[in-house]
Formats: structure tokens, sequence, C-alpha cells
């Protein structure tokens, strides 16, 4: 048996499969998805991203078990409008937090507070589940701390 030769893996125009023009689009599409992973990463770093997370869950939960139609919520009163309040609350600071991290202890203790007042207010705050995830969230996005950027040893003059 004989391996093949470079030349029997080259086509006509003289293109080698490896090197095709679609393999260039391929390391631009993997380049521009590395850079965007790589932003996503350095952004992620400086802001408290999983406790706005977890906010923003639990206000969404609390949303989605409430049994009320919008329109009665609106002309019902608060007890059949707390659950949108609470949740859309909840979501909006976690959304603060992410855009505005300078804001993150006001808005680590609100949602704290909100989520605890979600349980009473709102179907025992989206059936247990959406204050606790509040909770746990709110309490991260107080005490999270901005991380250093890391100390790379680099080699050189």
């Amino acid at each position: 048996m004989t391996e093949p030769t470079t030349q029997s893996l080259t086509d006509d125009l003289g293109f080698s499969p490896v090197s095709g023009p679609t393999h260039t689009r391929r390391n631009r599409l993997g380049t521009m998805f590395a850079e965007a992973r790589s932003w996503f990463r350095a952004w992620r770093r400086t802001r408290p991203f999983w406790g706005a997370l977890w906010v923003i869950v639990a206000g969404a939960w609390i949303i989605y078990w409430m049994s009320f139609d919008i329109g009665i919520a609106l002309t019902g009163g608060w007890s059949y409008s707390a659950g949108y309040v609470m949740g859309g609350a909840l979501i909006m600071f976690g959304l603060v937090t992410w855009l505005a991290p300078h804001y993150k202890s006001l808005a680590g203790v609100v949602a704290f507070l909100i989520a605890l007042g979600a349980f009473p207010t709102a179907n025992l705050g989206g059936f247990v589940l959406g204050s606790v995830l509040g909770i746990i969230g709110g309490s991260m996005i107080w005490s999270w701390g901005e991380k250093k950027p890391s100390e790379r040893v680099t080699s050189g003059g």
C-alpha cells in the first residue's frame, strides 16, 4: 500500500483541502467567536453577573406563576398586581446591576428585600423558588467584589 501524496490531495486548481477558501472562512468565524467570547468574559468579570442572572430568573419565575391576567392585575388592586410589580422590580434590578455595576450595593439589598416581600404577596414568591432565587441572587450581588486583572508573566526585555 502506498500513502497518498500531497499532489493527489490537491484538486485541479491547486487548492489543498486544508487551505481552501472554506477553511479560511471557518478560521475567520472561529476568530470572531473567540474574540466575542473573550469580550464577554472580560465584561462578565467587571460586574456581579451570576447574582444578577439569578435575580432576573427569580423575577421571571414570579411573573410566570402569577395566575391573573394582566388586565385583571391592572384593575384588581394590589393583591392581583403584586407578583407583576415584584417580579418586574427584580428583573429591573438585575438589569441595572449588569448595566451599572457601581450601584451593586443598593441593587443587591433592594433585590433581597423585594424577594423577601414577594413571599407573602405573590403566590409565596413564585411557590418559594422565586423568593429563594431572589434572596440568593441579591446576596451574591451585594457581596460581590470586582476581580483584579490577572497578572501574566511576560518574557522579554
